[in-house]
C-alpha cells in the first residue's frame, strides 16, 4: 500500500487585538487559506488545496495553527500565506496575518519545535519581569514546557545559570 506523505505548517496568527483570537475557529482559518491560495494560484491552486488540506489544530488562546497538506504542494500553499490579511469568523472581519514558524513532516516534529519556541519566548520574557513574583511564574512556565521524562534537573540549572549571567 502506498503511503501519502503530508507536510505540516506550524503558523502563528498575529492580530492587533488579542481578544480577537478567541473568535477564530478552524473552519474560518481553512477558508481564509483556501481563498488566498485561489487568489494567488488560480484554479490550479484551489484544486490542490481542496485535496487533503485541513487545519489539524488551532489554539485560539495562543494563535497557534497546524495546517496539513500534501507534500507535493506545500510550497504553493506556503507562498500564499503572506497574502492573508484578514479572517472572517462569526460575522466579523479579523485583521491578521499568518507567520510561518516551522515546516515539518510529522505533527510530532512540529510539537517539539513548538516546545522549543515557547521556551525561547519565555526566556526572553524573564529579564523584562518587574518583581520576583513575576520571575517565579515565568520560571515555572519554562519548567512546564519540557517533555516529561527529560532531564529537568539540568534545565533548572540552566535557568539559574542564565539568571546569574543576566544580573
Amino acid at each position: 500500500m502506498v503511503r501519502l506523505k503530508s507536510r505540516y505548517l506550524l503558523c502563528e496568527v498575529n492580530v492587533s487585538n488579542r481578544n480577537d483570537l478567541l473568535l477564530l475557529n478552524d473552519r474560518a482559518v481553512a477558508a481564509a487559506v483556501k481563498s488566498a491560495v485561489a487568489r494567488m494560484h488560480g484554479d490550479y491552486g484551489a484544486a490542490l488545496c481542496s485535496i487533503r488540506f485541513n487545519v489539524k489544530y488551532l489554539n485560539a488562546h495562543t494563535g497557534i495553527v497546524f495546517l496539513r497538506f500534501p507534500k507535493s504542494c506545500y510550497k504553493l500553499l506556503w507562498s500564499a500565506l503572506p497574502f492573508i490579511t484578514h479572517i472572517e469568523s462569526r460575522g466579523r472581519n479579523i485583521p491578521c496575518f499568518l507567520h510561518c514558524l516551522h515546516v515539518g513532516g510529522t505533527i510530532r516534529t512540529c510539537q517539539k519545535f513548538l516546545i522549543r519556541y515557547n521556551t525561547q519566548q519565555l526566556h526572553r520574557m524573564l529579564p523584562k519581569c518587574k518583581n520576583e513574583g513575576e520571575k517565579q511564574q515565568i520560571r515555572q512556565a519554562i519548567l512546564s514546557c519540557f517533555i516529561p521524562g527529560g532531564n529537568q534537573e539540568a534545565s533548572e540549572d540552566d535557568i539559574e545559570c542564565e539568571e546569574e549571567e543576566g544580573e
